[in-house]
């Protein structure tokens, strides 16, 4: 006996196996009547062949039967050219296999496309440094920073601060905040720290980082 090497290599032009989708003992059997096939004149068998070569420990343990791997194999009177009409009778499978595997892959990217449209999304963040003025060094600087604290809002969180000396013994207020970048305007948060103007001179963004 010895294989239909072309009818091989149409084969495995669109299929990764002899038969199905993983190694079985139809690639075995189709494996152990060849020798590597010459890369040049048959790409896909020498691929294949390469393939299923690696799995040589695990030939004995692999699934399936050997029946399909007999449509590549031919009698030694039998003309090395493939016969059309054999060829002919694992047309219509050769569809059905096609179609199968264009549902499977077609539900597979469905799934996949469903399972990222429904995953929740992390919110954009940023950290920043709000510098705070105070009018003078008489101001209090304690209840400037109670005030700036009791903005409370969704998405915005207020962290550390310190004070930081200016000049003339006057100190500004240096503190960290971390916001939700859709649920927090900067404008609007120094607008209502301005309204504290018993307290409050000036604001300034020092600096600001996203997470």
């Amino acid at each position: 006996m010895s294989l239909n090497l072309d009818a091989l290599e149409q084969h495995l032009t669109t299929r990764s196996y002899i038969e199905g989708y993983t190694p079985s003992q139809a690639d075995v059997h189709v494996y152990n009547l060849l020798t590597a096939p010459e890369p040049s004149k048959y790409p896909h068998s020498a691929r294949w062949y390469s393939h299923i070569k690696s799995y040589t420990a695990e030939h004995a343990a692999l699934p399936g039967t050997s029946t399909a791997g007999q449509a590549f194999v031919q009698s030694a009177s039998a003309p090395a050219a493939a016969d059309d009409d054999e060829v002919d009778l694992f047309a219509d499978d050769d569809e059905e296999d096609d179609a199968e595997a264009e549902r499977l892959k077609a539900e597979r990217v469905a799934a996949y496309n469903a399972k990222k449209a429904n995953k929740p999304k992390a919110a954009a963040k940023s950290v920043v440094t709000l510098e705070v003025k105070p009018w003078d060094d008489e101001t209090d600087m304690q209840a400037l920073e109670d005030s700036v604290r009791s903005i409370e809002q969704e998405g915005l969180v207020w962290g550390a601060s310190k004070l930081v000396a200016v000049g003339y013994g006057i100190k500004k207020l240096q503190i960290t905040l971390v916001v939700e970048d859709e649920l927090v305007s900067l404008d609007d948060l120094q607008e209502k720290i301005a309204d504290f103007d018993d307290y409050v001179q000036s604001s300034d963004i020092a600096a600001m980082q996203k997470l």
